[in-house]
């Protein structure tokens, strides 16, 4: 019945001289998300825009790819027809009995939008003039304006666009509006949930994979990739890439204390981050944290692990506990590919009783003890995109 999908702008409309950017990278979001359906046409007409499919059996798949970008939200599935008054009308009556085949419904309203102020029916009466034949089609409805089973809405723009229900999606910025910055994705819970709401907010992320190959196994690299594909649904194109830091931790564990392993590693991770987001332009990372999570995430281990690098870091998680980062990564579909029992670099080496306090004289005083550039240069030859 749908050939059409309208997609309604969520903040884009409080960005002024700016908004028609904007609109350009939601479009193109747009089409990289649905391009796997065939005979698409995305345009925008009068604040809107519409994904208008020569093939109704792709609707559904359209839908739910469509609820996933950012920078929408709300979708209406809609049938487009001409701006004739009549043709509008047995449209509307079509679609109404369309929906009444599925669906108990004993009450309707009608409800028109001129867009087009050249259109010869003013919006009321013309939504009583379709609401009439509604009722002189079907015997069994009645008019309810306050509380209807369905609301038939009728949007007269250059061309018309008829719907009755309204989706909701997930909203924030179009990608890439806001910057670009770099998640350090380790595979566990917290990290996609990281990047999804960063790029929600309109940052286009790449993404750095830390291993220890061959304390970690291919298995754990594959479910990293699936967790890149399932963000990829929302974030758009991600560019993944894969650093072997097994050096680092084998110089740690032969110069330095067990209990500063992880932060020593973790300095050294940011120093990674940092140049490779350097080198291809990206202007901030992104981690995971989530204060006094771990032992790394007390304010004193972040403060002494920050102090690596100059480049600013973006936490979305901080406030927030595991139970309600579980629940986002839920709802996004990556907790069940986070959750499989392949390790990673952080758990493989972890120390027995890692430090919770750190001081960083202390950890300075241990880190001369290794070639910092040295190692740092030695693993970065291991860099892959995956």
């Amino acid at each position: 019945m749908y050939n059409i999908v309208a997609a309604s702008f969520g903040e884009i409309f409080l960005k002024g001289k700016n908004r028609g950017s904007f609109e350009h990278k939601l479009i193109e979001q747009t089409r990289f998300a649905l391009k796997e359906f065939k005979d698409l046409t995305i345009y925008k007409d009068l604040g809107k825009i519409f994904i208008e499919t020569k093939n109704e059996e792709d609707m559904d798949g359209i839908i739910e790819k469509t609820r996933k970008i950012f920078g929408i939200v709300n979708i209406s599935p809609s049938v487009k027809t001409d701006k004739d008054p009549e043709i509008i009308i047995e449209k509307a009556v079509k679609l109404f009995g369309y929906l009444k085949e599925k669906q108990d419904i004993k009450t309707f309203k009608v409800k028109t939008k001129r867009g087009d102020k050249n259109f010869p029916i003013k919006s009321m009466d013309f939504s009583a003039e379709v609401g009439g034949r509604i009722l002189a089609a079907f015997n069994d409805v009645t008019v309810d304006v306050h509380n209807p089973d369905v609301e038939i809405c009728i949007d007269i723009k250059k061309s018309c666009y008829i719907s009755s229900e309204i989706i909701k999606t997930v909203g924030g910025m179009p990608i890439g509006s806001c910057g670009r910055a770099l998640l350090l994705l380790s595979g566990g819970i917290d990290s996609p949930v990281a990047g999804y709401m960063i790029a929600k907010r309109g940052v286009e992320i790449n993404a750095l994979y830390f291993h220890t190959y061959p304390f970690t196994s291919e298995r754990a690299n594959e479910k990293v990739k699936q967790l890149k594909e399932i963000l990829e649904e929302y974030c758009g194109k991600i560019k993944l890439f894969s650093i072997n830091i097994l050096e680092i931790h084998k110089a740690i564990r032969e110069f330095c204390r067990e209990e500063e392993t992880t932060i020593l590693a973790r300095r050294f991770m940011m120093r990674i981050a940092e140049k490779i987001a350097k080198e291809n332009k990206m202007e901030m990372l992104i981690t995971g944290e989530s204060l006094g999570q771990v032992a790394s995430q007390t304010m004193k281990s972040m403060t002494v692990i920050e102090n690596a690098i100059e480049m600013p870091i973006l936490k979305p998680l901080i406030g927030m506990d595991k139970t309600e980062i579980i629940d986002r990564a839920r709802e996004i579909g990556t907790f069940e590919t986070s959750i499989l029992p392949y390790d990673d670099c952080c758990s493989v080496f972890a120390p027995s009783h890692p430090l919770i306090n750190p001081k960083l004289d202390s950890i300075l005083r241990s880190e001369s003890k290794l070639n910092v550039e040295e190692l740092v240069e030695s693993v970065y030859s291991t860099l892959e995109i995956l």
